[in-house]
């Protein structure tokens, strides 16, 4: 079709002019909103607004914000971050000793309201002083203009009119008919440009919050977004999504704690396929390499084979299971990141207990036969 090939060049000329890749976003929304902002300025054809990118470069920029649409605002869906506040937070500081850093990633900010929300969170969580010293918070953009926005901390009464009265008070300046964050504070917000289909992972996080922006991308880029939001988190690190999103086809690499909160837990293992994911360049599907399609077809072949297998770490913990071992042995995702020990599968049948201590002893082989079930 003449209109995809001309969208296409349009694809190609955004990223060769602005290293920008949309290569991973779905389509039908792209175009969507391309048209939208080509109706705005008056433009029919993709490759006339080509030309016209190309003679008013200032165009880019609210291109780009119609593109990305940077929604958001303070506390969005308050029973999750309540749920957040009162359970999450509370576990993330129980298990970490009390001078050891915590890092939160909001990737998508937008604006900053998000990460201002979970500032003022762990701040109530920690008080002030131990904010000041522990907390570090990486919010991240692919939108410059978005960014800049987020940096200032400054918000109108309109923005601010979602942040609790008591929160509004102890956390916000009044300067200018605007509420500023309190710059003591700020200082634990690092507020950089981030595209989460091309750019590495910021590492060892606690809580990573990226609520509504997987879902514009395709299948293929979101499996690559969580491969690294994987490698990112630390190992009992939590990752926060938006309301209309979830994690049902990605169950080796998180486990719902809360599914209607949409609140996940990452696995301390992932496969092969997530790993290699990670670190793998952006390529479109098409386009992949040998390798990487061979490792699709085994990892199919294992999930769909007719014999039951489980794969366990050197540590005990079950990293995966295929589809006969989850019927046969009652297995479910949120088993997946538990210690082989804790399942029911490690002491029943009985006959197996020994040749299971058997095979972590010696790190060999170990063959079973006529095993009554």
């Amino acid at each position: 079709m003449p209109e995809k090939s001309e969208f296409t060049k349009l694809l190609e000329y955004l990223r060769a002019t602005r290293g920008f890749d949309f290569g991973g976003y779905k389509v039908s929304t792209l175009m969507r909103r391309v048209h939208k902002r080509m109706a705005e300025v008056g433009v029919e054809s993709y490759a006339d607004y080509t030309d016209f990118l190309e003679v008013h470069p200032d165009e880019f920029q609210p291109l780009f914000n119609t593109v990305l649409i940077n929604v958001t605002c303070f506390f969005r869906d308050p029973p999750a971050w309540q749920y957040i506040a009162e359970e999450i937070i509370p576990r993330i500081l129980a298990d970490r000793a009390p001078d050891r850093p915590i890092r939160v990633w909001s990737a998508g900010c937008a604006s900053g309201e998000e990460a201002y929300s979970i500032a003022m969170l762990l701040a109530e969580a920690l008080g002030e002083e131990a904010f000041r010293q522990r907390v570090k918070i990486y919010a991240t953009d692919a939108d410059e203009e978005a960014l800049l926005e987020a940096r200032q901390g400054s918000f109108e009464e309109r923005q601010a009119a979602d942040v609790p009265t008591l929160l509004l008070e102890k956390y916000f300046e009044r300067a200018n008919g605007r509420f500023v964050f309190r710059p003591d504070l700020r200082r634990a917000l690092i507020f950089g440009r981030h595209d989460l289909v091309q750019d590495a992972a910021i590492s060892r996080v606690d809580l990573l919050i990226c609520r509504n922006a997987l879902m514009y991308f395709n299948g293929e880029t979101q499996a690559k977004i969580l491969a690294r939001f994987h490698f990112a988190l630390n190992r009992d690190g939590y990752l926060f999504l938006g309301k209309a999103e979830t994690l049902l086809t990605h169950g080796s690499s998180f486990r719902p704690v809360d599914l209607k909160r949409r609140v996940f837990q990452r696995t301390p293992n992932s496969n092969l396929r997530d790993r290699l994911l990670a670190i793998s360049p952006p390529a479109e599907s098409s386009d992949l390499p040998p390798g990487a399609r061979q490792l699709r077809l085994r990892e199919a072949a294992f999930e769909l084979g007719p014999v039951a297998q489980v794969v366990v770490d050197r540590q005990g913990f079950l990293v995966q299971t295929n589809q006969p071992a989850r019927r046969l042995f009652g297995l479910e995702p949120g088993d997946l990141g538990r210690l082989l020990q804790d399942l029911e599968l490690s002491y029943r049948p009985v006959e197996l207990r020994s040749h299971l201590e058997e095979a972590y002893r010696t790190r060999a082989q170990v063959r079973v036969s006529d095993v009554p079930w």
